[in-house]
């Protein structure tokens, strides 16, 4: 699981994280249903925005979940998941774009796949992903050719771009197919009125995540010798963070233009998670929690505001291969490292590896606007409190 929107399970609150696992959930379950369990693979955070932005503008329906078996992902538990054409859209954006990074991967040789079988391989697997989210993108009416399309430019512009080159003309590939992608969930919603301003919404998204990806990886790109945005046109950080404050305003401002039938979640993760996501990439804050919610335990520790209050450890332990299966889904997915998790046999409570101090000051979501006087990490969220931030 990948993107640039990962969510500190504690700025969440209960009923937000409830639909956020609902919808990564989903967006994972649509891909192994049309495509088989391997496609599960590209199921990253950012992709679920489209899951989110589509339900967010929908009429009430109670068709928009269903219950999902058990997974060693939430602990060998059943859930309710986000369903339908929300969910079959950001399948078919995650793989065409999955799909582009691998081939980008492929074409800059990098790590093992310089090596010319594993390179054949790769490229196949990209070629079946490719071929998979045209067809589930028309199922939903939504032609990936403009996602394609802007993939393959993207290799000539890096090519042309020097010294003196705008960075803007590297992200643009990325915003013209996020733009689209977001756009279509109006219409997926019935919503058409909707598309300008979440097509405006999702260019600057794109730009974000070209640019914080740039930013992130840019002294691995300086040791390795690989091509990167801002060491290519030489753009300086600070630039670079000018673009991604503008871009976020530009976000909150497209939003409001929008029409939602509840918006909470959307605002979420596009106005405050964002944001902290811009802020980490820069490191000009951070959170000892900062990994999204665990699958196998979505929740805040026990005593913490949010969380359950302390009680005694579960009694219904689990079996030994019941407990490997659990253990290996935590180990593929970095879940023993960070954020919370049940451990596989006793279900005891526990924090990963890289988590050990408190998120401090959790006062960050109200900040924006100072929109209520409460403290957050009690039970305020700017999305509930009435603000229009």
């Amino acid at each position: 699981m990948f993107g640039i929107v990962r969510p500190c399970l504690h700025r969440l609150g209960e009923s937000l994280k409830t639909q956020w696992t609902a919808h990564l959930c989903g967006l994972c379950l649509a891909l192994r249903k049309d495509h088989g369990q391997f496609a599960r693979f590209v199921t990253n955070y950012d992709g679920l925005l489209i899951s989110v932005l589509t339900e967010a503008q929908a009429e009430p329906a109670g068709d928009l979940r269903r219950t999902a078996g058990p997974c060693p992902l939430r602990g060998m538990r059943t859930a309710s998941v986000a369903q339908g054409e929300g969910a079959r859209l950001a399948a078919a954006v995650s793989l065409v774009l999955a799909s582009a990074k691998v081939r980008d991967h492929v074409a800059d040789g990098d790590g093992l796949l310089a090596r010319g079988p594993v390179a054949f391989a790769a490229r196949r697997v990209a070629a079946g992903w490719d071929a998979a989210g045209t067809r589930s993108g028309s199922g939903v009416g939504f032609d990936t050719a403009v996602l394609t399309a802007a993939v393959d430019r993207q290799a000539g512009i890096e090519a042309l771009a020097g010294p003196g080159t705008p960075v803007l003309t590297v992200t643009e590939p990325t915003e013209t197919a996020t733009a689209a992608a977001f756009a279509h969930t109006a219409m997926l919603a019935g919503r058409p009125g909707n598309a300008v301003p979440l097509a405006e919404a999702g260019r600057l998204f794109g730009r974000l995540a070209h640019l914080l990806d740039a930013v992130e990886d840019r002294e691995a790109d300086a040791a390795s010798g690989a091509w990167n945005p801002l060491t290519a046109t030489g753009t300086p950080l600070t630039e670079a963070r000018r673009l991604a404050d503008d871009a976020l305003h530009g976000i909150r401002l497209a939003l409001r233009e929008a029409e939602f039938t509840d918006g909470r979640l959307a605002h979420r993760l596009l106005v405050h998670e964002l944001r902290t996501s811009v802020d980490r990439a820069f490191g000009t804050a951070s959170c000892a929690h900062g990994a999204a919610p665990t699958l196998a335990g979505p929740y805040a520790p026990p005593g913490h505001p949010g969380g359950p209050p302390p009680g005694p450890p579960r009694r219904d332990r689990r079996g030994l291969l019941a407990g490997c299966a659990v253990w290996a889904g935590l180990a593929c997915t970095c879940q023993l490292c960070c954020g919370q998790y049940e451990d596989p046999w006793s279900r005891e409570r526990k924090d990963g590896l890289c988590s050990g101090s408190d998120c401090g000051d959790c006062s960050d979501c109200c900040d924006c606007c100072n929109c209520c006087d409460c403290d957050c990490c009690d039970g305020c969220d700017c999305c509930d409190c009435g603000c229009d931030c």
